[in-house]
Order: structure tokens, then C-alpha cells, then sequence
């Protein structure tokens, strides 16, 4: 702070702002963490509510790219890593369930209520815990989310039927409440990631924490290759699924597998959860709509030092500072009514309708294409086996390679280019790939070798992840103002959740439309016939979200005041001389976050 002051002011005085030592004093703070820094501290000798606001804000967007970055994105994607974890886990842990309760085989229908009871939750999560994030602060919704997943985790592994409750009922329950924490961890992520990034790194730091989608997918295949390994002698004693649920020790193997794959997914998040529940509220939220200033500035100083928790604040100056910055800042506030005027402004709609159907149509053919896994690890060779043990042993390194190929490559490639080649042109391309790829799929499918098949397969999984299914997460995070950041966010993302319930519900069933089991004896094709229409179908959503892309702005290198319409002023080093100090004394410094 040092930088700041004039040196030739009187002991104990600012002689520019007119602040004694005393008062300058009264307007620190203290908390913040290793991954969030509490900024306050460092605008506390400046008067003016709203320049204090900007030199604040300006000491986030231009902060170099440092370890405490690094941890604020560790902490925000471990949620997500936990998020995906679950999601991938249970397409491996339906089948154990046929085991053990279904006599070999779970009924389909009941698969598909297992799954969509995941997304049904996700969608309300989404929208609620969004709108609350908005309305009661980031801090006070952040970190309840995750308790919510590892409570429902560790409840879905210790269920089991009884006369009075079947099974599937019971998941289903607790896996729609697993989805509203999920789903709140969208927004809550994505907003708290994008408001405490600098500009320059912004695309990064958001990116690489949904990317940690792509190292859950990953352990929840590890952890089927460890727990088949672990029980293989007594999963080798049956051939067949169904033979297994005959034999006890093959049953109570499969039992103990399920809830071992769906307990994990507690781990992850109980490491997190304490970094989660400590977190400062973002300086953004707390200028622009608590408008409180001085804790605003607090946290922002203790996030920079590497500190964890809230800045601390004198109540005083705080509730002053207060009733200052209702008169003073020239930030709208947020309420019904500016939320309706907002949104009515086509410039602002169109938006929040770029994002959300851009996301709607990428769900409908991401998560309909992997509803077809199966039918590419057949083509590969990693399906079926001779017993029990081999079938899951080569479901895992099947799905292993499925994930090492496609998915966690496509992530980490976006993260790397998205702030150079910027967003829209990222996800247009990605979107005109896709449509490109599912249209020689689908008009091409029973032409093609089982290597051809995998290939395209790939490279729809790299071009989903390296795309659209990054942007779409991205885009959301910044292109609002502060005061319904969330709540935009939320929407966006729970339209694309539609989108995966519509591929679960209405897709998955239509594989099978004109199947004939005789024919198929002799003809695969005849297994699953309406796939290439599906593919098509496919590639028609791809080109309708290569078109709604046109709706959404740039991004890239703007300040989310910029993007949200909340810059009252533009504000450079070159223009602020306190800033340009500051500026130049941490440079000399090398400091960071």
C-alpha cells in the first residue's frame, strides 16, 4: 500500500485523501487463503467509493498469473472432478446392480431412471442454486453444494432393498438430491473462478477447472479396474452376468463393488469441502451488490496475500462505508424489476439465448453419443469375455481408453488456446466439426470398419471437449453483469441438462426402432437400426449450435465490466497514478495472486 501514499504527507495522515493512519486502519480486513486473496486492504486510504471500486477491481484483472491461481483452481475443480466422477460411475455401477438384484441384468427402464433422476436434479440445482448465489452471495451458497454430494454419496453406497423399498427407488432419490448439488456446482464454480481471474488468464482458469470433468471420468475407470482386480477370484467364478447371481460369492463381490465405486466419490470432495467453506465472498459481489465497499476491499487484499477466509473489517467504517456506497456507486442494483428491464433489452436477451441454446444443442448429441459406448467397445474389441472378471475388466480399460483418447486431450487443448484464439471462434469451429463428423457417421455407419468407427469416435470426443462443451461453460461465467451473473449461468447450463435428459429419455429408446432379434443373428445391423438416423440427427444440432454461436460476444481479454455493461469508467495504469505505483511496485516484486 506504501506504493500509493504520498511519502510527504504528515505521520499518520494521507495527505491526498485526507485519512488519518487511524482510519486508513479501520478499513482493513483480514482472512482470505492460499487460493483466494482478500484485495481490501490495499484501497483502504482511498475516499472515493467508486474509484476504489475500479483500482480494486483492476488489481484482480491485471494480477500476473501465479501459484495462487493455480489453487483457486484446484478448490473450484475438484467439484467438478467429484461432479464427473459420479455422473461416469453409475453408467459402470448399473450393471453391478443387475447382479445382485436383477438376476443378471438391470430392466432398462429402470437404468434410465437411475441416470435421468442424476439430471433431473442437476436442472434445478442449476437454476436454484444460481439464483441464490445471486441473491444471498457466492460465499454463503459455496461449499453447502459439495456437503449436499458427499452426504447423498455416502447414503446411495450404504442403501440396499428391503420389503418395503426397492433399491432403484431409493437411488433414484438420493441421486436427484446428488444432482441438485451437482448442479449448484455449475454456477457456483464457473462465477466464483471467473470473478477472482485475471482478464489475461481468465479463458485458462475457467477452462482447466471444468476440465477436471476429464480426470473424473478417468478415476472413475481406475477405480472399476481396482475393485474388479481386487475380487477377481471371485468374480472369475461365474461366465455370465446372470450365472454370477447365482453363485454367493460372486453376488457379495459385485455388492461390495458398486458401493465401493459410488462411495469414492465422497473422498475428492471432503478434501475440498474446508477451502470451499472458507472462501471470501468474490470483491465483485461484495461491491456490486451487497455494495459494501470496505469488505470488498478486505477480501480482495487477503486473497493477493495468500490468505484463506475473510478479510476483517471494522463494523463501524463498515456500516458507513455502507450508506456512502448506496449514494455513491454507480453500479445498478440488482431487483426484480432492473433483473425484467435488463433482459428485455434485446442486445442483453439475445445473450443469455446464445448461451443457453448453444448448450442445449451440444448436451442433446454429447450425452446421446455416449450413450453408444457400448457399441464402440465392441468395435475395439474391449467388450465381453469369457467370465465375469473379464467383462469388467475389459469395460474399464475400454472406457480408459475411450477418455485418455478423446476427452481429457480435448479439454486441456481448449484451456491452452481459448484465451489466444478466443471463444466464439473455438466453439464455431468445434461446432462445424461436429456436424461434419456426425453426417459421414450417420450416412455412412454400416460402411464402416470398426477402426473407421473408433476414429470418428475420437475425434468427436476431442472436438466435443477441444469445443463447445468448454465454451459453453465458459462463456456464461463472463459475458453477464455481476448482479445476475449467476443466475444466468444457471439457466444456460440447466438448458443444456434438458438437452442431456431429452438424449437419455428419447434417443436412447429410438437405437432400437425396427430391431429384429432374428436377423440380428446373422446381421448386426439389425441389433440397433436407427442409429446412422440418430447420428443425423445429430449432426443437425450441431449445425443449429454452430448458428446460435453467432448470438454470444467475444470474451477474450475484456474485463467482466467490460463484457456486463458495469464499466463506469475506463481505467489504465497510465490513467491512475495510484494504480500506475501500485502497478510498478509489484512488478518490481514479481508478484502475483
Amino acid at each position: 500500500m506504501s506504493g500509493v501514499l504520498d511519502a510527504s504527507a504528515q505521520p499518520g495522515q494521507d495527505a491526498k485523501r485526507g485519512l488519518t493512519t487511524t482510519e486508513i486502519k479501520a478499513n482493513m480486513t483480514s482472512g482470505g487463503n492460499a487460493a483466494y486473496h482478500n484485495f481490501n486492504n490495499d484501497f483502504a486510504h482511498i475516499s472515493d467509493v467508486n474509484e476504489r471500486r475500479r483500482l480494486a477491481l483492476a488489481e484482480i484483472d491485471k494480477a500476473p498469473f501465479g501459484w495462487y491461481h493455480v489453487r483457486a483452481i484446484m478448490v473450484a475443480g475438484i467439484g467438478f472432478f467429484t461432479d464427473s466422477y459420479d455422473i461416469f460411475a453409475v453408467g459402470l455401477v448399473t450393471s453391478l446392480l443387475g447382479i445382485v438384484y436383477f438376476n443378471g441384468a438391470i430392466p432398462s427402464k429402470y437404468d434410465t431412471a437411475i441416470k435421468v433422476g442424476t439430471s433431473a436434479g442437476t436442472v434445478v440445482g442449476q437454476v436454484g442454486f444460481g439464483a441464490l448465489a445471486d441473491l444471498l452471495g457466492r460465499k454463503k451458497m459455496y461449499g453447502f453444494e459439495l456437503i449436499l454430494i458427499i452426504f447423498t454419496t455416502l447414503a446411495q453406497s450404504l442403501s440396499s432393498n428391503s420389503p418395503s423399498m426397492s433399491i432403484v427407488g431409493l437411488l433414484v432419490f438420493w441421486r436427484v438430491l446428488m444432482g441438485i448439488g451437482i448442479g449448484g456446482d455449475y454456477p457456483l464454480s464457473a462465477i466464483i473462478t471467473s470473478e477472482f481471474a485475471t482478464t489475461k488468464w481468465r479463458g485458462f482458469m475457467m477452462n482447466a477447472v471444468f476440465a477436471m470433468q476429464g480426470f473424473g471420468q478417468l478415476a472413475a475407470g481406475i477405480m472399476l479396474l481396482i475393485v474388479t482386480a481386487a475380487f477377481k477370484d471371485s468374480l472369475e467364478l461365474a461366465a455370465k452376468p446372470a450365472a454370477c447371481s447365482t453363485i454367493p460369492g460372486c453376488i457379495a463381490a459385485s455388492d461390495r463393488m458398486w458401493r465401493i465405486l459410488i462411495g469414492f466419490g465422497a473422498v475428492p470432495g471432503c478434501i475440498a469441502l474446508y477451502f470451499r467453506l472458507t472462501i471470501p465472498e468474490t470483491p465483485r459481489y461484495t461491491f456490486d451488490v451487497e455494495q459494501d465497499a470496505e469488505k470488498a476491499i478486505a477480501d480482495v487484499d487477503t486473497y493477493r496475500n495468500g490468505h484463506w477466509g475473510d478479510g476483517q473489517v471494522d463494523d463501524i467504517a463498515r456500516v458507513q462505508s455502507r450508506i456512502e456506497a448506496r449514494a455513491e456507486l454507480e453500479v445498478p442494483k440488482a431487483s426484480w424489476s432492473d433483473f425484467g428491464k435488463h433482459y428485455r433489452q434485446w442486445k442483453n436477451l439475445k445473450v443469455l439465448l446464445g448461451c443457453a441454446l448453444s448448450w442445449f444443442f451440444l448436451d442433446i448429441a454429447f450425452y446421446g453419443l455416449g450413450l453408444n459406448n457400448a457399441i464402440i467397445l465392441n468395435a475395439i474389441g474391449w467388450s465381453g469375455g469369457k467370465n465375469v472378471y473379464q467383462i469388467y475388466y475389459n469395460t474399464a480399460v475400454g472406457n480408459l481408453i475411450l477418455v485418455l483418447a478423446g476427452a481429457v486431450p480435448g479439454y486441456w487443448v481448449s484451456a491452452c488456446i481459448i484465451d489466444t484464439v478466443g471463444r466464439k471462434p473455438v466453439q464455431l469451429f468445434g461446432f462445424f466439426t461436429l456436424t461434419l463428423l456426425f453426417c459421414v457417421i450417420g450416412f455412412d455407419f454400416w460402411h464402416l470398419s470398426g477402426a473407421s468407427l473408433m476414429a470418428l469416435y475420437t475425434l468427436a470426443q476431442f472436438f466435443f471437449n477441444a469445443g463447445p462443451n468448454s465454451t459453453t461453460f465458459v462463456v456464461p461465467g463472463e459475458c453477464f453483469p455481476t448482479r445476475y451473473r449467476s443466475t444466468s449461468h444457471g439457466i444456460s447450463a440447466a438448458s443444456g441438462k434438458i438437452g442431456a435428459i431429452i438424449a437419455q429419455v428419447v434417443f436412447g429408446p429410438l437405437k432400437t426402432i425396427g430391431a429384429d432379434p432374428v436377423k440380428a443373428k446373422t446381421d448386426p445391423r439389425w441389433t440397433n437400426p436407427f442409429i446412422p438416423h440418430i447420428m443425423q440427427i445429430f449432426a443437425l444440432f450441431m449445425l443449429m449450435g454452430f448458428f446460435s454461436t453467432f448470438l454470444i460476444p467475444e470474451t477474450a481479454r475484456k474485463t467482466l465490466e467490460e463484457l456486463g455493461g458495469e464499466e463506469t469508467e475506463k481505467l489504465s495504469a497510465e490513467s491512475s497514478p495510484a494504480l500506475s505505483a501500485m502497478v510498478e511496485k509489484k512488478a518490481e516484486q514479481g508478484q502475483g495472486y
